[in-house]
């Protein structure tokens, strides 16, 4: 069934940036239309442009009238850890108290604290949780959430996660895009006297199991010192290129471990997080179709430093925004509240910004076909109740979103 959207105060359509690959954008590359028309069926997008111009072969379908409303690309998250249970509050406070990562760890805390609450809950439970978080985050205008296991921390409980994303998937399918991302390689627990053992114990058999089922869409593991190194990390994208399952990286977060280098040199979607990325690291992004994916929630929520994105955008990198929302180090789920709060201090431009949580956010989990409103790319779509888009990055932590679902 064809669909028409009349009236939009304005269309963000990004065409522009999409032509550029979302590399070194100026703020035009927006490709804004006002008063625009948007015409789409269920798989593509048919027609784009002023209202005054919308072709006569369209001008007798039924219309929805968006005055006074704004339209954009779909918003992305990229990088989320939705699949978990306990509450981590208390480490918050003794971080706001003084207490470094060791000595929450020794209190308990940490991944292993989270591992923990997470095996304690049946999968109906851990379903049930993340359904009502997926809820929330889809109301601020979010429509494709990247969903990452890796809180069970062992085979059996790793496996039901993957199997719970995999519900949610089809749960939500008519409203929101899940993306199930398999990251046992998230920590190593302590029963294991390194991560080769958990390697060959659980990550690797339990891949190649969800392999064969094909449930998952992407392979993701935690590249850093004290955690997996590249040996791990080149063994996973290994195993992972046998059964075609793309792959991610959380890299160069405490230290430049290489581990940019190494998701370009694999051809990796994405490679996250980058706080410690030296020269050579963003020169090899900035040269392959790896997207650079930036978690400043992480920085803010732990009162670290920021990743440097001006010189991964200089350099050419395509550079994503992604909530990393997740029970320890950013329990903040709203995508839109953290990359506006986050771009002054990148120093981004209006359509880096958006590019960041729409266009690249899509490249970075393989949706190639979204992320622009352009004849032939799928009718994916965030609307707003603002007059101009400007409104919406401006407002700080209030929601304008508004559900385009029975409109």
């Amino acid at each position: 069934m064809v669909q028409v959207y009349k009236n939009l105060s304005q269309i963000v359509t990004l065409t522009k940036a999409f032509e550029k690959d979302g590399r070194k954008l100026v703020p035009e590359d927006l490709s804004i239309i006002n008063n625009a028309t948007v015409v789409f069926d269920k798989n593509e997008i048919l027609w784009v442009g002023p209202s005054d111009n919308l072709p006569s072969e369209y001008s007798e379908i039924e219309a929805k009238d968006l005055s006074g409303h704004v339209l954009t690309p779909e918003l992305v998250d990229s990088h989320t850890h939705v699949i978990f249970g306990g509450n981590r509050s208390e480490e918050y406070t003794m971080r706001l108290n003084g207490a470094d990562y060791v000595a929450i760890a020794n209190a308990g805390g940490g991944i292993l604290n989270t591992m923990n609450g997470t095996n304690s809950l049946s999968s109906d439970e851990l379903f049930e949780q993340a359904r009502q978080r997926i809820e929330r985050i889809h109301s601020y205008g979010i429509g494709t959430i990247e969903i990452k296991s890796g809180y069970g921390l062992n085979f059996d409980k790793e496996y039901e996660c993957s199997h719970v994303i995999n519900r949610l998937k089809i749960h939500f399918e008519d409203r929101v895009q899940i993306i199930n991302t398999y990251m046992a390689a998230h920590a190593v627990p302590k029963q294991y006297p390194s991560s080769k053992e958990y390697m060959s114990e659980v990550v690797l058999p339990l891949l190649k199991k969800l392999g064969e089922e094909s449930i998952i869409d992407a392979v993701d593991i935690f590249h850093e010192q004290g955690y997996f190194d590249s040996e791990d990390t080149q063994q996973l994208f290994d195993l992972a290129s046998i059964y075609n399952i793309p792959v991610k990286s959380h890299a160069d977060e405490f230290n430049d471990n290489k581990g940019a280098i190494l998701a370009a040199k694999n051809n990796a979607l994405s490679t996250d997080h980058l706080l410690c990325t030296g020269a050579d690291g963003i020169e090899a992004l900035a040269k392959s179709s790896t997207v650079a994916t930036l978690l400043p929630g992480t920085g803010f929520f732990l009162g670290k430093p920021q990743a440097k994105a001006r010189q991964f955008l200089d350099a050419g990198a395509k550079v994503a925004i992604a909530s990393d929302y997740n029970p320890g180090s950013c329990h903040c789920d709203n995508l839109l509240l953290v990359a506006s709060i986050a771009a002054p201090h990148y120093k981004l431009n209006i359509a880096e910004l958006w590019a960041a949580i729409t266009l690249n956010s899509a490249h970075a989990l393989n949706l190639k076909d979204q992320g622009a409103i352009k004849i032939g790319l799928k009718p994916r779509f965030t609307c707003f109740k603002v007059s101009k888009i400007d409104e919406v990055t401006y407002s700080w932590g209030r929601n304008l979103a508004i559900s385009l679902e029975g409109l």
